[in-house]
């Protein structure tokens, strides 16, 4: 078991005060310390409230709030944060020299970095702000024609149907929704989905990673090998997924893949990446425009016009807080809290949570669903009595609570969250 005692004594060399100061400053460096020390498996330490106590102490989080709404966007240890502001401040000094010259190009080492996590070549990897801003690249980059078809299920994000429809609606494509039930029967199921809903016409699958709705992970590399077998573009939305459980590249073998990096990463607000298979890239148009001398260049994504080069130069420093934790012990920490609501919750009548258990089908994030309940009133009551934030699900085929904690959430920030629900179910929402 991990101890307080352990954690200072890994940290050799200083006094306890100098080393719970340090603590309370950024944390990063006695982080690592602390996570070199521990020889326990990712499961077994997933419960040890001690060990994970140290890396709570690198945020600035306010503790009057239960904020379990992390999927939406995650705040930043203070290491990022400072970092983030320390760029800013230099930027300042003299943008056209500090931030154009010095600092931007300092975004190599970033890709470098990104790249290497995510298991692909640097000239595939593009720095953008977003997922939406990445998968757009991609949705409105392929050239399709009139009558082509895309296909992708009900649960996708919002944004991206958006967009399609957009181009429905401008060209005269045809967006084609596949529906599953919450949870699946199986990933066998989902994979025979999409194969069924494939048509003669269809020249793009685009799926979710992970969906933002019920946490539902898909078996990305099987679908992406369906549609390349048939010559169909696949574009993976990866928004809720990189950081958030282990993978790499070679893991889901696809051509297209976006995800932000201000969620799972805990990156700063308004970061992500857009990966591009290096034989794709020439087919795929840009969103904003460069010159044809970037055909090849996985920089072309990158043309936005003026934008801060000190959001993208701190991602470096949200890697390495990720990587210091490790990918195994914060995926199985993840898994712990929410299996620790999830199967309290669920224990009380009329509760069921509608994401799997399984490891391979879900992680951190997962959706609560009461009979007979407003959800959209359950979370309104929760954050005004009891300062928690959580957000209501509605889907015209489900509807729900979803709950994301993350590495900062406490065991009894979790609890407290189980009282207040089981306080709801016993006495109602005027309670």
């Amino acid at each position: 078991m991990f101890t307080r005692r352990t954690f200072l004594r890994s940290i050799g060399g200083v006094t306890a005060a100098t080393a719970l100061a340090s603590i309370s400053e950024n944390g990063i460096d006695r982080v690592l310390a602390a996570t070199r020390s521990v020889s326990d498996s990712p499961e077994k330490l997933a419960a040890d409230e001690s060990f994970w106590r140290e890396i709570q102490q690198s945020f600035s989080v306010d503790r009057s709030i239960v904020n379990l709404n992390n999927g939406g966007v995650s705040p930043s240890p203070r290491v990022v944060q400072d970092a983030m502001a320390r760029h800013l401040a230099y930027s300042n000094e003299a943008p056209v020299y500090t931030m154009w010259r010095v600092l931007e190009p300092q975004i190599e080492a970033v890709r470098q970095k990104l790249a290497a996590s995510f298991g692909c070549d640097p000239e595939e990897m593009a720095i953008t702000r977003n997922a939406s801003e990445a998968l757009e690249i991609c949705i409105f980059g392929l050239d399709l024609k009139p009558g082509d078809e895309v296909l992708t299920t009900n649960q996708d994000y919002p944004r991206m149907l958006t967009s399609w429809r957009q181009r429905e609606r401008r060209e005269g494509i045809k967006l084609n929704l596949i529906s599953f039930p919450v949870p699946p029967p199986s990933m066998d199921d989902l994979v025979s989905r999409f194969e069924k809903a494939i048509t003669p016409r269809t020249r793009v699958i685009q799926l979710c990673h992970i969906t933002n709705l019920t946490g539902q992970i898909f078996p990305v590399k099987r679908i992406c090998q369906l549609g390349r077998e048939r010559g169909i573009e696949v574009i993976v939305d990866g928004a809720h997924a990189f950081a958030h459980f282990p993978f790499k590249h070679a893991d889901l073998d696809c051509d297209y893949y976006g995800t932000s990096l201000h969620k799972w990463l805990l990156a700063p607000h308004g970061t992500g990446f857009l990966y591009v298979r290096k034989s794709k890239i020439g087919k795929l148009w840009p969103l904003m425009a460069a010159d044809k001398k970037q055909d090849i260049d996985i920089r072309k994504f990158e043309e936005i016009g003026t934008h801060p080069a000190a959001n993208h130069n701190a991602i470096a420093e949200a890697l390495t807080f990720h990587e210091g934790i490790g990918p195994e012990r914060k995926a199985a920490r993840l898994r712990y809290l929410k299996e620790r609501w999830a199967r309290r919750l669920e224990a009380q009548k009329g509760v069921r949570v509608l994401t799997p258990y399984d490891a391979q089908q879900s992680c951190g994030l997962a959706l609560l669903s009461i009979d007979g309940m407003d959800h959209g009133k359950l979370g309104t009551h929760l954050w005004e009595r009891h300062r928690i934030l959580a957000t209501p699900i509605e889907h015209d085929e489900f509807k729900g609570l979803r709950v994301t904690p993350n590495v900062y959430t406490t065991i009894g920030e979790i609890d407290v969250f189980c009282d207040a629900v089981e306080k709801a179910l016993r006495s109602g929402l005027s309670a």
